[in-house]
């Protein structure tokens, strides 16, 4: 196991009398992809709002390079070095792609040779050709592209991705799970909720599933891949 960059210990979470998270754990080591996965409802947006500072917690603690986190607002703990890829993608409707990756751009994991637009643009040659559009003139393919490109280039030190395939055509989901290997060779490191399971498998080290709130299964890919039977009880595949 690397070091853990992000340390998640005893989380819970409630929407008022609602209770969501019952004490979730949960490690991302520097460098290392993991999957956050369970099907719908299971409590997985709820998490990851709760690390990034959009959800009060009920208990329970988040630490980030060392660093504890819990309680600060979003945009503190984004500056730290945490990005986002937000299910629903959330592009600005009124600004170019090219305002949105110069608008977000930041250096936030001290590397030499950071993300700029220029290297999003040749990671997603289709937005390039799409630089003067606004938001609102972009597929959905492109919308996700123009995201992931927008969390890159604050060069976060974590990038969590929720639900970063959802709804795409499938030739544009290879698109964008050959952008995941780059970073995965690269070194970032990554948080991904996403159903396809046989994908992530392939890119991932470790895995959590959560079953109503709680951790139902932890392991890495080659466990999860083995046996379908933790597919079929908790995804629902």
């Amino acid at each position: 196991m690397a070091e853990a960059l992000l340390k998640v210990s005893g989380v819970r979470a409630a929407y008022g009398s609602s209770q969501v998270l019952f004490g979730i754990d949960l490690e991302v080591g520097a460098g290392e992809v993991v999957g956050l996965l369970g099907r719908n409802g299971m409590g997985k947006t709820t998490l990851i709002r709760s690390i990034l500072g959009l959800k009060t917690m009920a208990a329970g603690q988040v630490s980030f390079g060392g660093q504890t986190i819990s309680g600060l607002s979003a945009d503190r703990v984004g500056r730290l070095g945490i990005g986002i890829v937000p299910e629903g993608r959330q592009v600005f409707p009124n600004l170019s792609v090219e305002e949105h990756l110069t608008a977000f751009s930041a250096v936030r994991n001290g590397s030499a040779n950071p993300w700029t637009p220029a290297k999003v643009f040749e990671l997603f040659p289709r937005l390039a050709e799409r630089r003067n559009n606004l938001g609102s003139q972009l597929s959905g393919g492109e919308q996700q592209m123009l995201a992931i490109g927008r969390a890159l280039v604050t060069n976060p030190r974590l990038l969590i991705l929720d639900e970063a395939t959802e709804g795409l055509a499938p030739l544009i989901r290879e698109e964008i799970w050959r952008c995941l290997r780059q970073l995965r060779e690269a070194g970032q490191t990554l948080l991904v909720v996403d159903k396809y399971v046989s994908r992530l498998v392939e890119i991932a080290d470790h895995h959590v599933i959560l079953e109503k709130g709680q951790v139902a299964w932890r392991g890495n890919s080659a466990a999860l891949a083995a046996d379908r039977s933790i597919w079929h009880r908790y995804l629902g595949v």
